[in-house]
């Protein structure tokens, strides 16, 4: 339960493990409902994951997931804070779960370009034929009058 698993799916077909050594957790007062305990639990979550020296991820993989999470990070590091639920327990396994969605989404490959289509001279033909039919029925319409 300690790490981290993530699916397989488009960059990583296999799936991945990120092991519980890799993973720093710091636990604080989470703002919000609480009760009585409000003020003297730890409740929120905050994990932490260094890109840069782990070794769950290939090369090709880290370059990429650094690329798209950039924004992210602090120099290397990945910071996920989860204080939605009561419990530490709930907002450990959410912020797990939260980065292994984070990083399988960062890895995956971009998608391929679009290729522009050209239309096919039938089609353009249909088209202008078309337009021809009715700016006729138009002018015939205008002599009419």
């Amino acid at each position: 339960m300690n790490e981290v698993r993530i699916a397989p799916g488009p960059g990583a077909p296999d799936g991945l493990v990120i092991p519980a050594s890799e993973l720093a957790e710091r636990y604080s007062h989470a703002s919000g409902p609480g009760g009585q305990g409000v003020n003297t639990t730890d409740s929120r979550v905050q994990l932490s994951f260094d890109l840069a020296t782990s070794t769950a991820f290939s090369d090709a993989q880290r370059e990429r997931a650094l690329e798209n999470i950039s924004t992210r990070l602090d120099g290397t590091v990945i910071t996920i804070s989860a204080a939605r639920f009561r419990s530490q327990r709930r907002n450990r396994t959410d912020a797990r779960e939260r980065l292994a969605a984070l990083l399988r989404e960062a890895i995956a490959p971009p998608p391929p370009a679009r290729r522009r289509k050209r239309r096919s001279r039938a089609s353009v033909e249909r088209r202008l034929t078309s337009k021809h039919r009715r700016s006729e029925l138009k002018r015939q319409r205008r002599a009419l009058d």
